[in-house]
């Protein structure tokens, strides 16, 4: 199965929870979601979304409030780190 991995996150966790929504729980991510994936996070309403580095080409926050209005964003926790992680898994995937 190839999905990013918050969408494998909010599958998995509502398989576990046995519920849709995800209101008492935090989803931590190394880069800021793309459009697709805040739109995920948007119907789970999912608490809480931290993330470290943004993605400057297709990061949701790029588009205007797309997350759930009740959805914390934790944006740049360690942002330094989470960058060179990123960058360092792409240039060996190309």
């Amino acid at each position: 199965m190839t999905a990013h991995a918050e969408m494998q996150a909010f599958t998995a966790a509502s398989s576990y929870l046995g519920g849709k929504y995800l209101k008492d729980c935090t989803l931590y991510v190394t880069v800021e979601p793309c459009v697709m994936c805040a739109g995920a996070s948007y119907w789970t309403q999912v608490s809480r979304i931290v993330y470290g580095a943004p993605d400057e080409k297709r990061g949701a926050s790029r588009y205007g409030k797309l997350f759930h209005p009740k959805t914390e964003i934790i944006s740049g926790v360690l942002q330094e780190e989470c960058a060179e992680l990123i960058t360092s898994f792409f240039r060996q995937k190309r």
